[in-house]
């Protein structure tokens, strides 16, 4: 099926009469009979960053503990939340966060996959076992996917052992090796899988040099520099700071997604934009942890490249990662439109920015998606030109109509196409699992 947009964003730039037809782009032509018609479409924007398992805890970290909370106590909870999952139970968890995602408007995921074995630690006949129930709720749910299988082996800077809560995540170079090569045999159509390693703290820089070539060209995404005390770690075993350490060390480029990237020197902060790698921002998640704030206005302004995406999945919302990134640096400098630039639309900047930048960041182009926007949410009224951007992130409250990936419709009024057998599955999966 095609559709005609009476206005769409394409290449950043808002047309007039648009005919999609799977990847073909027709601009100022009248619809052919037969084409779906919608007012206002927009491409479909990469969450460059999901765990998807973390979608069914949810909620349940919310309740302050004896001491102050933070980053540290939170992982404590979630180790806790995966020592009895299933594949069965991934599966059901991350179709109900992919589903969540497509009907806000992501349309590719950057699955940061660390879950790989059994609940003993050992592992499935399969190695790739979990990879491929992510490859399974992927095609359910028809979002696209970029698999980045985690490489985990150690519990601290300078190779510290790993704790029993990690059992389930680890892996040495060799069984790395295997495992990604499995995940890639049983990819959904048009999947990628690259490369993460979690961090590091993970990987000794002895591992991270060994896995390295098994990307072979396909991205790699690390976290890095989230956290005051994992800067202070760093520090105390290397003497540099994480990114000032991986920039020095390893060979960061266009390839590189560096995750939350928070706590920079200017120093970085140049140094990722001169490499060419993207900064994933996850500002609902890094919000909820209470991480702290990247400096987006000084990396934008200097060419530097972001993408967002959605990580814990505490909430899914892709209009709300881009209000909030706003917001946070709004707070931060007291002022408005920060991230825009002079006389310019905030939302078609953070937009743009987060589209072209998650595109490099996940590998794939995103052409054949797109998403309608609801034109009865009175947000959108008399809207015309980067003010429709502008409201959809800031002021809409039901803002997504349809979404289609390669011509697939999967969202329709603003639901999943399948949304209750996928919900039903996963209630009954978190019914067993928080028994």
């Amino acid at each position: 099926m095609s559709i005609w947009f009476e206005t769409a964003l394409v290449d950043g730039n808002r047309i007039d009469r648009v005919r999609v037809d799977g990847r073909a782009i027709t601009a100022g032509v009248d619809p052919q009979p037969g084409d779906e018609r919608h007012a206002i479409g927009i491409p479909g924007l990469p969450n460059v960053h999901s765990h998807a398992f973390q979608r069914g805890m949810a909620g349940l970290a919310e309740a302050r503990g004896p001491g102050s909370d933070d980053f540290w106590s939170w992982r404590e909870l979630m180790y806790r939340f995966v020592e009895r999952m299933t594949p069965d139970d991934l599966e059901a968890i991350a179709a109900q966060a992919y589903a969540e995602m497509l009907e806000t408007g992501f349309t590719r995921v950057g699955e940061f996959h660390y879950l790989h074995h059994a609940p003993d630690g050992s592992r499935y006949a399969d190695i790739a076992e979990m990879s491929h129930r992510i490859g399974a709720a992927a095609e359910a749910t028809g979002i696209g996917l970029t698999l980045l299988p985690v490489f985990y082996a150690q519990g601290g800077f300078g190779g510290a052992p790993a704790g029993s809560a990690q059992r389930r995540f680890l892996n040495d170079p060799d069984s790395f090796g295997d495992l990604v090569d499995r995940a890639r045999a049983g990819l959904p159509h048009d999947g990628i899988a690259g490369i993460a390693p979690h961090s590091l703290r993970a990987a000794t820089p002895d591992q991270l040099r060994a896995i390295l070539p098994v990307a072979d060209g396909r991205p790699i995404h690390i976290h890095i520099a989230e956290q005051v005390k994992e800067v202070a770690d760093c520090i105390a075993w290397s003497g540099k700071r994480p990114v000032e350490w991986l920039l020095d060390e390893m060979p960061v480029g266009v390839d590189w997604t560096l995750v939350h990237a928070t706590h920079l020197t200017d120093a970085e902060r140049i140094g990722i934009v001169r490499s060419g790698a993207v900064a994933g921002l996850c500002p609902i998640t890094e919000a909820n942890l209470g991480d702290g704030l990247f400096p987006a206005a000084a990396f934008l302004d200097e060419g530097g490249a972001i993408g967002v995406g959605s990580d814990s999945n505490v909430r899914i919302d892709a209009a709300e990662e881009l209000r909030l990134l706003e917001y946070g640096q709004r707070l931060t400098a007291r002022a408005r439109n920060v991230l825009a630039a002079p006389g310019q639309s905030t939302g078609a900047r953070l937009f743009n920015a987060a589209l072209n930048g998650g595109r490099q960041s996940l590998g794939a182009s995103g052409t054949g998606d797109w998403v309608s926007l609801n034109t009865n949410d009175p947000a959108f009224a008399n809207r015309s030109g980067d003010a429709i951007l502008d409201s959809w992130i800031f002021a809409s409250r039901a803002p997504i109509d349809c979404v289609w990936r390669n011509g697939r419709k999967l969202v329709q009024g603003g639901r999943h196409i399948h949304a209750e057998a996928i919900a039903t599955r996963y209630r009954a999966t978190l019914a067993r699992l928080l028994a």
